[in-house]
């Protein structure tokens, strides 16, 4: 028996999540489906985490146990011809049988991207929010440093969250602003990529954040209410959740892998 971690990135516009739902039509889904299409095994896949529906990876490890001898560098090909377009396995290789995408992940970061020019990005819209209207990205940035260290996020998690703890660590949070195809002379202000970086993340956490933020660059709330929505430990504290398509996961990171 042999333990292959695999690394897939994809369009999550079409799909409920990376997990298995009643309802099918998840990532996962599709990869244990490429899988026995290509081996012949019925396998379960572990991916490093959820996606919620509509959420895109640019990095995402998964691992399975197979008893399958195809050569590890060949992987990645034959899966990809057996998968749908906006499903795409980018690396593979064997690990130790004991190695466990979710449990092994020592750090997640989340990209989430709010398009803040006049008009959408034809090409771009369904991997951002827009927001045209006019936002202070010094106070978001001084709200999202309050977020810094080890908390319970109960503010910032979904109210059907079923973690036992919603104490978590964020490490490093930064935004950055892309100018490139904003117009001079306008109320264009750019596309704002948003990273958090932390051991992880609980359900709707990075949105709901987000969502928070917006309100903070609004002008809706002070960044240093962050902090005070932080001790509340009470969702009803914090603002919406923002719209699932801006979201990215951007990496997962391990010891040794």
């Amino acid at each position: 028996m042999r333990n292959l971690l695999m690394t897939v990135c994809y369009d999550g516009s079409n799909y409920y999540g990376f997990q298995t739902q009643p309802g099918g039509n998840t990532i996962q889904d599709c990869l244990e489906a490429a899988i026995q299409n290509l081996t012949g095994e019925t396998v379960k896949i572990h991916g490093s985490g959820r996606t919620d529906a509509g959420v895109h990876a640019r990095a995402q490890p998964f691992h399975f146990l197979t008893s399958s001898q195809i050569p590890v560098e060949r992987w990645c090909l034959a899966l990809n011809g057996r998968l749908p377009a906006d499903i795409r396995v980018t690396s593979a290789k064997e690990v130790e049988l004991d190695f466990h995408a979710r449990r092994s992940a020592k750090r997640k970061t989340y990209r989430y991207t709010i398009n803040a020019n006049r008009f959408t990005d034809v090409f771009q819209r369904s991997y951002q929010l827009h927001h045209p209207g006019k936002l202070n990205v010094d106070a978001m940035r001084e709200g999202l440093n309050c977020l810094l260290g080890t908390h319970d996020y109960t503010s910032f998690a979904s109210r059907h969250s079923t973690k036992a703890s919603h104490v978590r660590t964020i490490d490093e949070t930064r935004i950055e602003v892309d100018m490139s195809l904003a117009v001079p002379g306008t109320r264009d202000q750019g596309v704002i990529h948003l990273y958090i970086s932390g051991n992880g993340f609980l359900q709707h956490m990075v949105r709901i954040i987000v969502g928070t933020l917006l309100e903070v660059g609004q002008g809706k709330r002070p960044p240093e209410q962050m902090k005070q929505i932080l001790e509340a430990k009470d969702r009803k504290a914090a603002g919406p959740t923002a719209e699932s398509k801006g979201l990215m996961l951007w990496s997962v990171e391990y010891e040794q892998h």
